[in-house]
C-alpha cells in the first residue's frame, strides 16, 4: 500500500504532541512536517521530551502543501484563521482539532463532516475535511447514542471529571499543580460549550429529542483521562439497555461495552471509550469513560483520518493503557 503524508500545524501543545506520538508509530502514514512558528528550527524533543530518540525532525516553518492530510492542533478560533490566511491545496485533507467548525461552519468552501465515527462512520469515509469532536462531547455523546437511536433519549443529567491536560498545555491557575493536586472543583456548570455539538449530534438521530442535557464539568486532581456519568428515565430492564447498547455499538472498534466495573485506568493512553450501565428504579445511569487527548483528541483524529483515507480504521492506534 502507498504510503500517506500527514503534516501537523500547530505541534507544541499537547493534542499536537499526542499526534506526533500516534503518526511517527502509524504503519501507514508518514509524518512529512510539523508546523510551530514559535519552535521552528528546534528538534520536536525540546518540546516533548517523550520524543527523544523517537524522531530526528525539526519544528518547521514552512506548509508542505503536498501531504494527503493536515492535522490542524491549534486554539479554538485559529483555525479557520489560518485556512483564511494560507492557501492549503483542495486536495489536502483537513482533520481540525479545535470547536471551530463543530457547527456546521464553512471556511473557502470547504463544508466539515462533524468526526464521531460511531455515528457518522460512512460520512466520514466520504469526506475532505473533518471536524474532531470535543473530549467531553465524545465520552457524553457515546454514551447516549445508543439510546438517541432507539429514540429513547429524554431529560439527561450528566457530571463528567477531566484530568489537567483538558485545559491545554498553557499554564494557568486552575492548572498549575499547587492548585490542581488535593484539589477538586466544578467549571462552566450548565454552561459548556460542548453541549452546542453534542446536542446537534443526538437531535439528529432522535429527531425529537428536546430534553436538556443538564451537565456539570469538574477539575480533577490527575493529568488525562475523563469519566462520565449520565442517568436519565428509562423503562428498559438493565438487561433489555445492554443488550441495546451491545448492538449498536458491534462492529466499533474503539468503543466497548462491560458488565463489569469499569475504572479509569482502563483507557489511559488509549483510543477506547468503555460504557458501564446501572439500573436504580426508573433511572438508567450510564458510565462513559475515555483518555481525553487519545478518543477525545488526537487518537479520534487518527481514527477520522484512517476513515477517510480507506486505511484499517485501527491502524497507529492499537495501544494498550498502563493500569499500574
Amino acid at each position: 500500500m502507498k504510503t500517506r503524508k500527514a503534516g501537523i500545524i500547530g505541534g507544541a501543545g499537547y493534542t499536537g504532541g499526542e499526534a506526533i506520538r500516534l503518526l511517527l508509530n502509524h504503519p501507514d502514514v508518514e509524518l512529512a512536517f510539523v508546523h510551530s512558528r514559535s519552535n521552528a528550527g528546534n528538534p520536536l524533543h525540546a518540546v516533548h521530551g517523550d520524543l527523544l530518540g523517537e524522531t530526528d525532525l525539526l519544528f518547521s516553518g514552512e506548509i508542505d502543501n503536498t501531504v494527503d492530510v493536515m492535522f490542524l492542533c491549534l486554539g479554538h478560533g485559529e483555525s479557520k484563521k489560518f485556512l483564511e490566511q494560507n492557501d492549503i491545496a483542495a486536495s489536502v485533507k483537513v482533520v481540525d482539532l479545535s470547536q471551530d467548525f463543530r457547527l456546521g461552519e464553512t471556511v473557502k468552501d470547504r463544508t466539515f463532516v462533524y468526526g464521531l465515527p460511531e455515528a457518522n462512520r460512512d460520512a466520514i469515509k466520504e469526506a475532505s475535511n473533518i471536524a474532531n469532536p470535543g473530549c467531553f462531547a465524545t465520552a457524553i455523546q457515546l454514551g447516549l447514542l445508543p439510546l438517541a437511536k432507539a429514540g429513547l433519549l429524554g431529560e439527561v443529567h450528566t457530571t463528567g471529571i477531566t484530568g489537567s491536560t483538558g485545559a491545554g498545555q498553557s499554564l494557568q491557575a486552575t492548572s498549575h499543580f499547587t492548585w490542581r493536586a488535593n484539589n477538586i472543583s466544578t467549571y462552566k456548570v450548565l454552561q459548556h460549550q460542548h453541549l452546542k455539538e453534542i446536542r446537534r449530534t443526538l437531535q439528529a438521530i432522535q429527531p425529537a429529542f428536546g430534553g436538556g442535557i443538564h451537565f456539570v464539568p469538574v477539575r480533577g486532581d490527575y493529568p488525562r483521562g475523563i469519566w462520565i456519568t449520565s442517568y436519565l428515565d428509562c423503562k428498559l430492564s438493565l438487561d433489555e439497555a445492554y443488550a441495546l447498547y451491545e448492538a449498536y455499538y458491534e462492529g466499533h472498534p474503539f468503543t466497548h461495552v462491560s458488565r463489569k466495573q469499569i475504572d479509569l485506568k482502563q483507557v489511559v493512553n488509549t483510543n477506547k471509550v468503555l460504557v458501564q450501565l446501572e439500573k436504580q428504579g426508573d433511572k438508567l445511569v450510564i458510565h462513559s469513560i475515555e483518555d481525553n487527548l487519545i478518543k477525545g483528541a488526537s487518537g479520534q483524529a487518527v481514527q477520522n483520518m484512517n476513515l477517510m483515507l480507506g486505511l484499517d480504521e485501527t491502524a497507529g492506534l492499537k495501544l494498550k493503557s498502563i493500569v499500574f
